[in-house]
């Protein structure tokens, strides 16, 4: 069953989106960006030893509160929607989704409605979290779901339901992963073309790795590090990746030992390692659910002599 929609009916006008979208799409000067991204290189004996050169890609700087490959996902389909004239917004996410938050952000910014469809009805019932109360305040309806319901977001039949209750909308795929998305992200491969042999960069929905690969030059190889358990991001990136070119593109692998158990799961050895990699390179607060797992990953590949000798390593910081 689902739950009623969640918050102030009459979010702040600070928060809210206020009437209609601007301008079209002279809209998306909200959401500039600073592109490309810092590409920095880091010493780190953990991979010097193994004579492997660390660069960190630092995604989380484009935008300050649209974020790394959610900026680069959302903005397509942000144009598409102004381009449409459409003017609400509707996506999925868990209860500490980056990508409902990134969302409802956007939609502050360019005068859109956000809706967000987060899966566990129980937690209309308290308090919301800090990732939560951020979308709320920025004027995103939450309406909390069954997992079971949660399951139908691909479903044509439930989102007509999600239709006739919201009325009309954009719909979003969770994580923000459509084609429009991966050509977004293939912008990032193609900053990077010439600067590392391997990137690397965490995975939830696959739409990064997707578009990440495509942009890369020949020679180049992305490797995706697994948030979730389940072994369904192989299929899902090269479903992604035809849907978005007609074909699979580049050479690309996906990671699946460091997701400790499952999404927002961690163990004493990521936070040992997330901690002291933080205080050493200058990442305050650093994610643990992406970022850390993915350096993580490729600390522990190059401890394994994954890597040749002379190998540049570039991880993708998402945010």
């Amino acid at each position: 069953m689902n739950s009623p929609v969640h918050g102030d009916p009459d979010p702040p006008p600070s928060a809210a989106p206020s009437g209609p979208p601007l301008n079209g799409l002279d809209a998306l000067d909200a959401l500039s960006a600073r592109l490309p991204s810092p590409l920095t290189e880091v010493a780190d004996e953990r991979f010097a030893r193994r004579d492997v050169r660390l660069l960190l890609k630092r995604d989380d700087l484009i935008h300050p509160e649209v974020t790394g490959n959610k900026w680069r996902k959302l903005v397509p389909n942000l144009r598409a929607a102004l381009r449409d004239g459409e003017h609400t917004l509707l996506t999925f996410g868990g209860a500490y989704s980056n990508h409902l938050r990134a969302t409802a952000a956007a939609g502050r910014l360019l005068g859109l409605s956000t809706v967000g469809v987060v899966r566990g009805e129980e937690l209309a019932h308290r308090p919301l979290n800090a990732s939560l109360a951020r979308c709320a305040a920025d004027g995103m309806r939450l309406h909390f779901v069954t997992r079971a319901a949660y399951r139908r977001r691909n479903d044509p039949e439930w989102i007509s339901e999600l239709r006739a209750l919201f009325g009309p909308f954009r719909l979003v795929p969770e994580g923000g992963s459509n084609a429009e998305a991966v050509r977004g992200a293939a912008g990032l491969g193609r900053e990077l073309r010439g600067a590392a042999d391997v990137v690397g960069v965490a995975c939830g929905t696959g739409g990064t790795l997707a578009g990440l690969a495509a942009g890369l030059a020949d020679g180049q190889r992305a490797v995706g590090f697994a948030v979730l358990r389940g072994g369904f991001l192989p299929a899902e990136v090269e479903r992604l990746q035809r849907a978005a070119f007609g074909d699979r593109r580049g050479t690309w692998t996906v990671e699946e030992r460091f997701h400790c158990g499952g999404y927002a799961r961690t163990t004493d050895a990521l936070e040992g390692f997330a901690r002291d990699f933080a205080d050493r390179h200058g990442l305050p607060g650093m994610d643990r659910i992406y970022v850390a797992k993915m350096l993580y990953g490729l600390s522990v590949l190059a401890d394994e002599g994954a890597f040749a000798p002379g190998t540049s390593v570039a991880a993708v910081v998402t945010g």
